[in-house]
Formats: structure tokens, sequence, C-alpha cells
């Protein structure tokens, strides 16, 4: 088997117009810039693609136009994951519908699961697509950390369980699920899920970056990627103390999909910022600080 998803995959924000329907236009533009900028890949319906916050119906329309649009020019994932394992396996159905090449589960994030459950969880979504899955760890919204032995059970039992999405802050985790899980499966993707784990990912043997800034930074993750695949290191370093300054932006806000969008404007593209509730709009006062940010990284003057 052949690793399927790697390099800068951008978890795409939602666009939404002022009456929070899916605005198609500036979506179809963000998708078209992120593209052009050369993504590996785009994913839907994460965490800052606020699919928390929308119903089966909106997420659906979501998932179906962006993988439209995208047709085919870079690989399409979306995020089906929730607190129901019926709702999961009709999402997953829908995206193998509509074309997508693959889902991002996260683990329920209510309950905290028995390992046995949340084995049974996984493997009962598994074994009802064709789909490959890429498992997504997000301790700090689910509660309950996806650990490298867990993750090394079901890859084992069920091989369309291709990869993970580490969105966590520790180096050592990463580094375990790279040597526990994908040392035996090198096909196994380990990609981070912040930022500023995406040089010591690569350095550690992993594959590349599911983070937000992709969205309205790309050229500093794909810069250090393919910096790294060509092994300029001291580019790749650069880069990274460049893109070590965005995680400053997260704890402006929180959900922080406000503060996604206000940087992407702020980097030039003409896209609406409204955000779905409880997310609200971001503050004059927090727009000062986050345009100061982007200043320090070298992004806007």
């Amino acid at each position: 088997m052949v690793n399927q998803f790697c390099g800068v995959i951008p978890p795409v924000s939602t666009i939404f117009d002022e009456s929070l329907q899916l605005d198609r236009t500036g979506m179809g533009q963000l998708i078209d810039f992120l593209i052009e900028a050369g993504v590996n890949g785009l994913f839907f319906l994460g965490s800052g693609g606020e699919f928390s916050q929308m119903s089966v119906a909106e997420r659906k329309e979501v998932a179906e136009f962006a993988t439209q649009y995208v047709n085919k020019r870079v690989p399409v994932l979306i995020g089906t994951g929730g607190t129901g394992t019926r709702e999961i396996i009709e999402l997953n159905k829908h995206a193998k519908e509509i074309g997508a090449d693959g889902v991002v589960i996260i683990n329920p994030y209510y309950w905290n699961l028995t390992e046995s459950n949340l084995l049974d969880h996984f493997g009962e979504i598994a074994e009802n697509t064709e789909l490959p899955i890429l498992l997504y760890n997000f301790p700090n919204l689910t509660g309950q950390d996806v650990s490298p032995e867990f993750v090394l059970q079901l890859v084992e039992k069920h091989p369309n369980i291709v990869g993970i999405k580490e969105t966590v802050d520790t180096a050592g985790h990463i580094r375990e699920m790279i040597l526990k899980v994908k040392e035996k499966y090198p096909h196994f993707s380990v990609l981070a899920g912040f930022d500023d784990h995406l040089f010591n990912t690569l350095a550690l043997g992993g594959d590349g970056v599911i983070s937000a800034s992709g969205n309205f930074a790309p050229e500093l993750t794909i810069g250090i990627y393919r910096a790294f695949q060509e092994k300029d290191y001291d580019k790749a370093i650069e880069l990274h103390r460049r893109l070590a300054y965005l995680p400053l932006m997260y704890k402006l806000d929180s959900p922080f999909v406000n503060v996604v969008k206000e940087a992407t404007r702020l980097r030039g593209m003409n896209i609406s910022t409204t955000v779905l509730p409880p997310a609200r709009a971001l503050s004059s006062e927090k727009k000062e600080v986050l345009a100061e940010i982007l200043k320090k990284a070298g992004l806007i003057e």
C-alpha cells in the first residue's frame, strides 16, 4: 500500500453569508486560492470548518459542494465525526456517493468511551465504508486521548484506517505514533494538527500537517514541507520560526474559527467572516492583536 495522504492539507474554513447559508462564491474563491498555492489535499468539515455547529443536512451540502468544486484537482477529505455511530456511517455513505477521497473521524466528544466500546465504534464505522479513514485525535476537545497502542489495534484489524491527524501539543505523542504504528505500517499517515509541530513531525518520520494556518498562510507550511523534502533544512527552519508566531492567534478567542477567517481576509481574500453561533464575530481590539501577530510572521506589512 502507498501512503495516500501527506504534505499540507488545510482544514478549510466554511464560508457563510450573513444569513448563515453556505457562501458558494466565497468558498470557491478560497478553494481555488489553496489549490493554486500548491496544497496536497483539502479537508472540509473539520473543527475549523465548523462541523459541530451544523445540522446533518448542512454538512452534506458543504461536503457535496466542496467535492464537486474541487473536481479531483487535489484529494478531498470530509470530516464525518460525531457523537453517534449511526450518523457517522450515514455521513460516510454520503461522502462516498459524492466522490470524496477519504473521511476524517474524531472520536465521540460527549461520553468518554471504554476502550472496548471505542474499538467497536471505529470498527463498525470501518466495516461500513470502503473509503480510507483518517482518525482525528484532539483530546483537548474530546476529553479522550487516542493512544498509539489503541491505533495499532485498529490498523491491524481494519486496513482502510490509513492515518491520523494528531492535534496534540506534545512531540512525544507524535513520536510514539510514528514509532509504534507507522514503523510497522509505513503507509500509515501521521499528520500534525498544530502548526508548530509540522517540522518535528517531519523530522521524526511523519507525513505532514492538517493545520488552520493553511487557510491564510499556505506558503509557510508548504514551504517547510517542500524545503524538508529537498533537504534544505536552513530554509525549513527559517520558515518554521516565522510559523511559530501563528499559534498565538488561536488564543485570541474560542472557538477560534473567527480568528482564522479574519486572518484570511487580512491576507487579501475578499471573503465573508461570518461564523455560526455559538462562535461570534471577532472584536476590533482582537483584530488589532491579530494584525500584529501576522506582521511578526511576515505575512502582512
